[in-house]
């Protein structure tokens, strides 16, 4: 079944909690191992996010490697100005598994944290210095997207392509973080 906007819950959008700053949560299959898993292992991660090995110790660099095209099937029509491939280096923040893992984004961060609820575990994303309301646009929708591929790898389902579901998100987002 494919996520739809007419059947999203207004909680799955990011929420602006700071200046810089929005967080995001889902709601899980566990347990928390498997979610984890998904977190920090380079294969389970690529096929929601991005790829890139990590060592599972505070201080250490890794690069993380988005291949959008190859998250859905079919990727849906990519937005000029977007390559097939984009890598960033980032270093790991802070790595307690399987609880909280952060990591730099740039000039900022972002952090996750799972706690686990009965059999599902509650994923909280928090990404913190975001540049500018564009680039809060352009995060917004991605984080979004992304999650929304992560809760259907690991609750079997069908997410919508992703370059489809981006270009949308990144719309609605457009409306509902003020200018």
């Amino acid at each position: 079944m494919t996520t739809s906007s007419l059947h999203r819950p207004q909680s799955d959008y990011a929420s602006v909690v700071a200046p810089q700053t929005v967080r995001l949560q889902r709601l899980l299959p566990g347990p928390v191992e498997r979610v984890w898993a998904y977190l920090v292992d380079s294969d389970k991660r690529r096929q929601w996010l991005a790829s890139g090995d990590m060592q599972p110790e505070t201080g250490t660099p890794f690069t993380l490697t988005w291949r959008n095209d190859t998250l859905t099937d079919p990727p849906g029509m990519r937005p000029d100005g977007f390559s097939a491939e984009h890598s960033m280096d980032s270093t790991i923040v802070e790595y307690d598994a399987p609880r909280r893992l952060v990591f730099t984004w740039g000039s900022g961060e972002v952090a996750f944290d799972l706690e686990p609820k009965g059999d599902k575990v509650l994923l909280t994303l928090v990404h913190r210095g975001i540049s500018d309301r564009r680039n809060m646009l352009m995060v917004g929708a991605g984080w979004h997207q992304h999650l929304d591929i992560l809760v259907a790898r690991i609750g079997g389902g069908t997410p919508e392509p992703f370059w489809d579901g981006w270009t949308r998100l990144r719309g609605e987002y457009d409306r509902l973080i003020p200018a």
